[in-house]
């Protein structure tokens, strides 16, 4: 890639809507031989040709949904870091079971290499990151998994709210340490500041009297 920013969201569709041969083609242009794969459902290592993986894991995914709608919502590249993000939404279907939908939100971190060589960006590595209410819904047959997760994570915001209430003595401590730690160090400017003034004093009263 010569500008990441600017070409992945086309790579991403060829990846998940185009024809095996394209999508091949795709993962042989952009990734590395090494490159490794993180998903909720499946994950690689990287290891010389490990980008065989990679291919196997993208034929399936096309053979389980041979139809993908996908939605670019924003990409975002760190160049310092060589980390490209991009957020999407995707319905996943699988064909054994045509009357289900999973649509999903993710977020893709992809590691990126700078070739010196010929200028361009390839991807060393893809982390699939989703909400667990998000992933479950890729197992067609747990139909409450999404509603049982949304209900522990209310069970969660709850139980943040009755202990921090319980434990409001922990973050009077905690404020008390703050204010009184800022108190103490302000001190010793203080302190360091007239130590500074007393010696240059001294230093006017000596060459005075000189």
């Amino acid at each position: 890639m010569e500008n990441p920013t600017k070409e992945i969201p086309e790579i991403i569709h060829t990846l998940t809507q185009s024809s095996p041969s394209k999508q091949h083609e795709a993962i042989e242009t952009y990734f590395t031989s090494n490159a490794a794969f993180t998903h909720p459902l499946c994950r690689t290592s990287s290891w010389e040709n490990s980008k065989f993986l990679i291919h196997s894991i993208y034929r399936w995914y096309k053979i389980m949904s041979p139809r993908i709608d996908l939605t670019i919502n924003s990409v975002a590249f760190d160049e310092a870091n060589l980390m490209l993000y991009v957020n999407m939404n995707q319905v996943f279907r699988i064909w054994i079971f045509p009357w289900y939908s999973a649509p999903v939100e993710l977020t893709t971190v992809l590691k990126l290499v700078h070739n010196k060589g010929d200028g361009l960006y390839y991807i060393r590595s893809q982390n699939d990151l989703y909400q667990v209410d998000q992933w479950v819904q890729f197992i067609p047959f747990f139909l409450g998994a999404r509603p049982i997760v949304l209900f522990l994570h209310a069970l969660g915001t709850i139980a943040s709210v009755i202990c921090a209430y319980l434990f409001w003595f922990v973050t009077a401590a905690e404020e008390r340490y703050a204010q009184d730690g800022g108190k103490a160090k302000n001190n010793d400017n203080e302190g360091s500041v007239d130590g500074i003034e007393l010696q240059e004093l001294e230093r006017k009263s000596t060459v005075n009297s000189s």
